[in-house]
């Protein structure tokens, strides 16, 4: 039996990130928070624009983690939760930081979650454009 595991999410590749989302955000007129999280939900790089509101930092972190634990856009959750919602009560259900709004993307290499990144400070469709953006110039 053969176990493979996928190299883990480097501060280079966290710096990387956080420059692509930047760069999407600034292509776009949008001041972001973007935060990078590896495989165990430690901080390994954020950057906040000077000008972005002060919540998209606790925001992104939020976004970021959501996605890492659910392995999952957080966009993809936005409606489940709603009232009524196959999962509405699982933002309450756990003592965890989740956020479920557009903007967290969990990162994949070689097919293994190996972290995630959450973008906050634009509408939640951008912020999830942007992390996508980032997400796919890493790949």
């Amino acid at each position: 039996m053969s176990t493979t595991t996928a190299t883990p999410l480097t501060i280079h590749d966290a710096e990387a990130l956080v420059a692509s989302a930047h760069t999407a955000a600034e292509a776009a007129g949008t001041t972001v928070s973007v935060t990078v999280l590896d495989a165990g939900g430690h901080l390994l790089a954020f950057r906040r624009d000077d000008r972005a509101v002060l919540i998209s930092g606790e925001t992104s972190t939020r976004k970021a983690y959501t996605a890492l634990q659910l392995n999952a856009a957080t966009a993809d959750f936005v409606d489940a939760v709603q009232p009524g919602g196959l999962f509405h009560t699982l933002p309450t259900a756990l003592d965890r930081p989740l956020l479920f709004i557009a903007g967290g993307v969990p990162v994949h290499r070689d097919g293994r979650l190996i972290g995630a990144i959450g973008v906050g400070g634009g509408a939640p469709e951008q912020d999830h454009a942007f992390a996508m953006a980032a997400v796919r110039a890493f790949a």
